[in-house]
């Protein structure tokens, strides 16, 4: 490889770029190239000022193909024989993209489907609503780079798949390791789930520090993974379709040596801009998990079963919001919590409530009101009482019949 490509990013079309190239002087490869989408992609930069975009239109799928199998073609040839490449698509060409990738490197050097999933919230048109994108892992030879990644144990999983060690036995069945006694033989040093084909990585979000505005951005957590799982420090990193630079910001951070080509002059000037000054946003999710968010105690979630609502996470002040339309905007809920008082639970609804437009609210009584006035409940919040809460007051009422009686 010539010296004067080293960490650059360059303005090509990827094709004419490759042919630089030494054979096998690439480690890495990952591509995001077109999806044939027959759109025109435009997305603005946080503040509005400029606009990027670039054309993603095509006469017929047998141009496409084309177009990506000559190319995949200069992939193979650069790529080392320990090297890995990495082609993300969606459901619109991940048929043609396996097809080609099987003719070019061969079936046997298919090493994954990779499906990156992530939370979407919107959904115009009818049907089911797309929430991940496909990337295919294939791999120059047999003999290839890989570092094994570990993810935590399931909340479910039992103690003793934990701490016992397991071995196939004579029909291949995975069973606990015992020793000569019987014994089952412990296991200390585990270090988690292996690492599944299906990646729960967020997208970026709007606030995002790393977002610039880029159409299909992709977030430098998914990189990182990919460029750490089969690469070593001072490999080489192409991505031959480099639009905002995500996967040469991924590199650099990762001590990887990097090459970008891009037929854009904007996307190679926004790329430079960021290696100049990376910047990579963690992710409170998968450094938590997912479950860290539930944060409504279960009990709460049980006075809910059979209400058609929709229960709220991350807010201190609203435990849910009644589905369906109303002209006072959204119905909020809250359910006392038996170390406050009606007044203060009232407080916490109301000013939550306020900043979602909301002009009535509910809130769930569930114990006695020590209160000697509700004249401080807003009259904007109606009062019931829970199951659990009516059962008490009757039972209460019973007891003091039943002595009155006597």
């Amino acid at each position: 490889m010539k010296k004067q490509l080293a960490n650059r990013v360059i303005q090509t079309d990827c094709l004419d770029g490759c042919r630089y190239l030494d054979d096998e002087s690439i480690d890495l490869i990952y591509l995001d190239p077109p999806f044939c989408s027959q759109k025109e992609h435009r997305s603005f930069t946080r503040d509005r000022q400029l606009m990027y975009a670039y054309s993603d239109t095509w006469n017929s799928l047998e141009d496409y193909s084309k177009y990506m199998k000559d190319r995949i073609m200069e992939f193979h040839r650069i790529l080392h024989s320990n090297g890995s490449l990495f082609y993300h698509c969606d459901r619109r060409t991940s048929h043609i993209a396996r097809n080609l990738l099987d003719s070019v490197f061969g079936e046997k050097n298919f090493r994954s489907e990779i499906i990156w999933y992530y939370k979407r919230w919107s959904n115009t048109r009818q049907g089911l609503l797309p929430a991940h994108q496909t990337i295919y892992w294939y791999t120059k030879t047999g003999a290839y780079h890989f570092f094994p990644m570990y993810e935590n144990y399931s909340a479910s999983t039992n103690v003793d798949q934990l701490l016992q060690r397991r071995i196939r036995d004579s029909y291949g069945k995975s069973v606990y390791e015992r020793d000569k006694n019987g014994q089952t033989i412990s296991l200390s040093n585990k270090k988690g789930v292996p690492l599944s084909d299906v990646w729960d990585i967020p997208i970026l979000n709007p606030k995002a520090k790393e977002r610039i505005g880029y159409p299909s951005q992709k977030p430098i957590l998914l990189l990182d993974r990919i460029i750490r799982m089969v690469s070593e420090s001072g490999d080489w990193v192409l991505d031959p379709f480099c639009g905002s630079g995500t996967t040469l910001v991924s590199a650099k951070l990762n001590g990887r040596n990097y090459l970008g080509f891009d037929i854009s002059p904007d996307a190679v000037k926004l790329s430079k801009q960021r290696l100049a000054a990376p910047q990579r946003t963690d992710s409170q999710l998968m450094i938590s998990g997912r479950d860290s968010y539930n944060q409504i105690e279960q009990e709460i979630i049980t006075l809910f079963q059979g209400c058609n609502i929709i229960p709220i996470q991350r807010n201190r002040g609203i435990d849910a919001i009644v589905k369906g339309h109303f002209c006072t905007g959204p119905l909020t809920v809250r359910v006392q919590r038996s170390c406050e008082t009606l007044a203060e639970a009232a407080q916490a609804l109301y000013i939550a409530s306020i900043s979602k437009q909301s002009e009535k609210m509910i809130l769930v009584q569930t114990h006695a009101n020590h209160e000697l006035f509700k004249s401080n409940i807003p009259a904007e919040i109606e009062i019931v009482e829970s199951i659990a809460f009516q059962i008490e007051k009757l039972k209460e009422k019973l007891t003091k019949d039943a002595a009155s009686a006597v």
